[in-house]
């Protein structure tokens, strides 16, 4: 009796289903990059338990070598499954391999360093989130437009893991990292990276896509350190020493929420008192102050729950107050008080991150990722509180976690990793180019400084005509999400693993 021929056309089936998958996933306009990779993966597994079931149920193959092609794709995936482990993901969510056995992140001992130097002023301080007016935007340096050579490495040091970034007042760069078990608050030396001091708190944020570690920036004040730990820590330190002056677990003491990426929003300093979103607790306030001297609660207010981004002071519609992007909705807040002085709601589907950005005397821009895009509101008097109206929505910018700069009448920003320039009158979109990934954008004089997510320094020329990239050099080898701190010519960066400090070429006069 002659045996049945091995069934191929099913296997050939599933192939040829799952490419074409493949195909119409990465050509969709209509997909986010986030969502390209989790549908991609999602094809992945279901393509190799399609291919388990016709190796074990339709293949006609003798059913010892079935249960041997079944056995060898169990061996693989245990064999993998004991010797990688994923190590978070990148922007748009591509897991990260590594090997068990390669240690994660960097061993950190304190010290180190290289022997103490000077560096050459102006220096500027960088005391906040995103620079001195919490913008992304600093005056000067006026920096070369072209390097001929890569820029002068003055330091560079392994730090704990973490997405904080430096905060930088006088010669003391202060930023959170993680050692082990422990929150640390370290002071560092500008000019020659050894650590002057370090706080520590018995803390450990960690997801394995989130990653490990503090992401709130410090921020500097007159001589105090005010920081947010990724589990809901606030302390203000003494910047000369390091001293603890206060603190208050938000959490055990107030109820407040850990969002799922960790507590990332940095604290605010005005008017004597520290701001921070809240969430959670006290029916869900969106914002609470504490007196800056001395720890003491002053107000709680909105009543939203707390999403990734930071507070803010900004001037609308003639009303000082306190603008803040929280898990449903974007608000503001009389500064003295904490009173909801406007509110407009937002999808809560995804991550809120970014700073809105006011633009003139009554506008502002709202953007998100995942597919949200952005919208301007225009603010207008209303009684006591703000009416909002909306301008125009748009899809052509989405910042999942980087922040959008303005210049000259346009806004610039990474929509899913790539660099666009938008007209914020209309909402069109003048051009979209420069794959840089999920990193930072900081707008120096009339250029804008990227770092990439993959670790590289560009250059590029806020041009609404085109897309002009000057210059570029690699820093570090690897995931980059942290934001860059420029204290004059000197940049000040750092990642999960590393922290370098460079001299970049500024145009003398």
């Amino acid at each position: 009796m002659k045996r049945n021929s091995v069934r191929w056309w099913p296997l050939v089936a599933i192939a040829i289903l799952w490419l074409g998958a493949l195909a119409w996933i990465w050509s969709s306009a209509e997909l986010t990059g986030q969502d390209r990779v989790t549908r991609a993966l999602g094809t992945v597994v279901l393509a190799v338990l399609l291919g388990l079931v016709w190796l074990l149920a339709l293949s006609r193959l003798p059913w010892r070598r079935r249960l041997l092609g079944f056995g060898v794709v169990l061996a693989v995936g245990v064999a993998l499954g004991w010797s990688v482990r994923i190590r978070g993901v990148s922007g748009n969510l591509v897991p990260i391999f590594e090997w068990r056995w390669s240690g994660g992140g960097a061993q950190v001992r304190g010290g180190g360093g290289s022997e103490t130097g000077s560096l050459i002023g102006p220096l500027t301080d960088y005391p906040q989130f995103l620079g001195p007016d919490r913008d992304a935007t600093v005056d000067g340096p006026l920096l070369a437009r072209g390097w001929n050579e890569r820029p002068r490495e003055v330091w560079r040091q392994p730090i704990g893991e973490g997405w904080s970034a430096f905060a930088v007042a006088g010669t003391l760069a202060v930023t959170q990292e993680q050692r082990g078990d422990r929150e640390v608050v370290s002071a560092w030396d500008l000019a020659s990276g050894v650590r002057v001091w370090e706080h520590e708190d018995s803390a450990r944020y960690e997801t394995t896509i989130a990653g490990v570690g503090p992401r709130a920036t410090p921020t500097i004040v007159d001589g105090t350190v005010f920081t947010m730990g990724a589990k809901g820590r606030l302390n203000a330190l003494e910047l000369a020493g390091g001293t603890l002056l206060w603190t208050h677990d938000l959490v055990e003491e107030f109820g407040a929420a850990t969002p799922d990426w960790g507590r990332s929003g940095s604290p605010l300093v005005v008017d004597g008192l520290v701001v921070t979103a809240v969430g959670g607790g006290l029916g869900d306030a969106s914002l609470m102050a504490f007196e800056a001297a001395s720890g003491v609660p002053v107000w709680q207010a909105g009543r939203d729950g707390i999403s990734y981004s930071s507070p803010q002071v900004a001037t609308l519609a003639g009303r000082r107050q306190i603008v803040i992007f929280n898990r449903g909705s974007i608000s503001g807040h009389d500064v003295a008080t904490g009173r909801e002085l406007w509110s407009y709601p937002w999808s809560s589907g995804q991550p809120n991150v970014a700073m809105p950005l006011p633009l003139g005397a009554a506008r502002l821009l709202v953007s998100s990722g995942y597919g949200a895009g952005s919208k301007l509101l225009e603010l207008s008097a209303a009684g006591e509180g703000l009416e909002v109206q909306l301008i125009w929505e748009s899809t052509r910018l989405k910042a999942k976690f980087t922040n959008v700069v303005e210049h000259a009448g346009y806004v610039y920003g990474l929509d899913d990793g790539v660099l666009v320039c938008l007209d914020p009158e209309t909402g069109e979109r003048c051009w979209k180019r420069g794959r840089y990934g999920h990193g930072q954008v900081i707008l120096v004089g009339d250029l804008l400084l990227l770092t990439t997510e993959k670790g590289d320094v560009v250059l590029v020329e806020p041009n609404p005509e085109e897309h002009r990239e000057l210059a570029r050099f690699t820093a570090f080898d690897g995931k980059s999400w942290n934001p860059p701190a420029l204290v004059g010519r000197y940049l000040l960066l750092r990642n999960h693993r590393e922290a370098a400090l460079y001299e970049l070429p500024v145009i003398a006069g």
